[in-house]
């Protein structure tokens, strides 16, 4: 499952790559923490200009300013659905913005086990980490969207307009949603 990941994590980056030398203003990729102020910019540019829906599977979520961001998009109208790992939302600092977003008119929150184990022994867990903006954008990588991610992990996030990618991982989304136990 690494190998896979990592691989596919390699295969956009070398698109990303391609994408810049061509000039394409569609696709955005970030080094964090290196480039942790135009990321974060990025992210809620995508979230302010979203007018429809916004699907958000991730691991954890403590951003503030992130989920700012998705509180007032719901608030204008934007029908908004998080899917939380079902052991980071028991965050014991009490950080993770599950709650807060949950009270939200427009907002949907849903909890996931990962997939149970062969010997029964214990689950996987929800580790994905990618945003589909009006069935169009799609955000993704290996970070969380907490202060760490940003400011001192090493990490990737990659922003694609790409609607084939979008429909695909919206499918995928679909599929962890019937997984899924609604929160509250």
């Amino acid at each position: 499952m690494k190998k896979l990941f990592s691989l596919f994590m390699v295969y956009f980056f070398l698109l990303s790559i391609s994408a810049f030398a061509k000039g394409s203003v569609n696709e955005n990729f970030f080094l964090l923490p290196n480039e942790n102020i135009n990321a974060l910019a990025a992210i809620n540019k995508k979230i302010d200009t979203a007018s429809s829906t916004i699907s958000i599977s991730i691991y954890s979520f403590t951003h503030k300013k992130i989920a700012k961001k998705l509180r007032n998009a719901a608030k204008r109208g934007v029908k908004i659905e998080i899917i939380f790992d079902a052991k980071s939302t028991k965050n014991k600092q009490g950080k993770s913005m599950l709650p807060y977003l949950a009270k939200y008119n427009n907002i949907i929150v849903y909890k996931l086990k990962g997939k149970r184990a062969k010997s029964k022994k214990y689950s996987g867990i929800m580790h994905m980490k990618m945003a589909v903006i009006d069935h169009k954008t799609v955000i993704f990588g290996s970070a969380n969207w907490t202060y760490s991610a940003f400011s001192n992990n090493y990490e990737l996030l990659y922003i694609t307009r790409n609607y084939a990618i979008a429909k695909k991982f919206e499918r995928y989304f679909d599929i962890l949603k019937k997984r899924a136990t609604r929160y509250r």
